[in-house]
């Protein structure tokens, strides 16, 4: 058995479960996480944040329900409007650091997100994931070459093909897979402990 999160690193949301999903992974270290890009922000969704008159207001709910935090950083780099969330640029950092460090992967999902909510760096710089990489311990070097390379937009086109197969249509979300049986632990919002009552019931139903 094993967690699936789908997510998008540019999602208030995805940002807002952080803690639950890195406390749910400590809670159960036999079980490993497959983390997969959603693509939220593509195509004709690929805008400047001023488009998404929503966004600040749903920061402040996401704050306020989840304690995330949104950083001066942050609210620097979006406060023209011009900011363009690039979700394919993203998916291609996630996947570069998922290849780095496969057993890390929500550790790395969730710096990722930190790195754009609090510090304010951008999603589509190559800078940002030498910033995360040098963090982790990891080899910087082989991060930002990954994040470039042929086989970062071809896992990147292949997360949101494996998150339609999974019917995922919202981020975050938490699944957990065994074999054939797939269960929802999370979506959009949960606590750690409304998580690890429904994984619960999962295995003992297993």
């Amino acid at each position: 058995m094993k967690l699936v999160y789908v997510f998008d690193a540019y999602c208030g949301w995805s940002h807002g479960f952080s803690r639950t999903l890195l406390e749910t992974s400590a809670l159960h270290p036999e079980l490993p996480v497959e983390v997969v890009s959603g693509g939220l922000f593509t195509g004709s969704r690929r805008v400047p944040i001023r488009e998404f008159g929503y966004v600040q207001g749903a920061n402040a709910k996401i704050a306020e329900l989840t304690g995330a935090e949104f950083g001066e950083g942050y609210a620097r780099l979006i406060a023209d409007g011009s900011f363009v969330m690039d979700s394919s640029a993203a998916a291609r950092g996630v996947a570069a650091l998922r290849q780095t460090a496969p057993d890390r992967a929500a550790e790395l999902a969730t710096a990722l997100q930190r790195a754009f909510y609090v510090d304010g760096h951008s999603l589509s710089d190559a800078r940002t994931y030498r910033t995360v990489a040098e963090a982790a311990g990891l080899d910087a070097e082989s991060v930002v070459a990954a994040f470039a390379s042929p086989a970062a937009e071809a896992a990147a086109l292949s997360d949101v093909s494996r998150a339609a197969e999974l019917g995922v249509d919202g981020f975050p979300t938490l699944l957990a897979v065994d074999g054939e049986r797939v269960t929802v632990l999370a979506r959009g919002h949960a606590t750690t402990d409304e998580v690890s009552r429904r994984l619960s019931a999962f295995t003992t139903v297993s």
